[in-house]
């Protein structure tokens, strides 16, 4: 299979006209008429993503995150970037990255079905698809009300999580819930309007924690990783139902930082 036509498939999940303008998705490096047999997927396109990659011989590096976000003056392996680039381009490895475009049309609901949220709308519309608002994160209402340390218990539970972090009481009860898988931190204006009790993100900071506290919005940081690695198992599970003849490789989870 081409990778033009690995693309189109993988647009038929979340096209890249999704994306937000301040976005660089889609074919990142490589050929698109390069032959793809085996496509090896990542959250991030680290030093141990590529190396892995490489090494398997995959056609085709699929990650969450892009690698480049600006333009790029020179490739060399003074920095980490062209470094990476060049790996790629000595394996002969198609790059390809879905980012903001798989947040709309996916991540958000992906998210919102982890914490079984009923009545679930995006929490920051990005654009209307025949008539059905879509966008960034969702808000809606738990199953049942819950202590915020009963939350938590949960959110570690659905997304397999060894901790999270907690901005407000851990005592009061919330019902209605905003999740925003990866850094959550912009739309917090978001889920304070949604009315949401508790929001469930990642990458929240001191001042923005606890200002939210202030405001009445308990925060759960579950981690930037700990939510958005579910891009990983879904779009092996797409690919392998979408394009069977494929060979598919996972990395292998874990945490891009250790707690000591």
């Amino acid at each position: 299979m081409k990778c033009s036509d690995v693309i189109k498939i993988l647009n038929k999940q979340a096209d890249e006209s999704y994306a937000c303008d301040w976005d660089n998705v889609g074919l990142l490096a490589g050929s698109l008429k390069k032959e793809i047999r085996k496509v090896y997927i990542a959250l991030d396109a680290s030093d141990e993503a590529v190396g892995e990659a490489a090494a398997l011989k995959a056609d085709l590096l699929l990650t969450h995150h892009p690698l480049i976000f600006k333009g790029i003056k020179r490739i060399t392996d003074e920095d980490f970037i062209g470094r990476r680039l060049m790996a790629m381009i000595r394996a002969d490895l198609c790059y390809y990255a879905m980012h903001t475009n798989f947040d709309v049309m996916g991540m958000a609901q992906l998210a919102a079905e982890k914490l079984r949220l009923t009545d679930a709308v995006p929490l920051e519309v990005t654009c209307v698809e025949d008539g059905v608002p879509q966008g960034i994160g969702r808000v809606g209402e738990l199953e049942k009300d819950m202590t915020v340390s009963e939350c938590c218990a949960f959110v570690k539970s659905a997304f397999q999580l060894e901790h999270v972090k907690v901005f407000g009481s851990i005592s009061k009860t919330v019902r209605r819930a905003a999740v925003c898988p990866g850094a959550g931190k912009s739309d917090i204006g978001y889920a304070l309007k949604s009315g949401a009790q508790v929001y469930i993100t990642g990458d929240i900071d001191h001042h923005t924690g606890i200002d939210a506290a202030a405001c009445g919005l308990t925060v759960i940081d579950a981690g930037h990783y700990g939510l958005e690695q579910i891009f990983i198992p879904y779009m092996a599970g797409y690919l392998h139902k979408s394009a069977p003849e494929l060979e598919i490789v996972t990395q292998e989870r874990a945490e891009p930082f250790q707690i000591v």
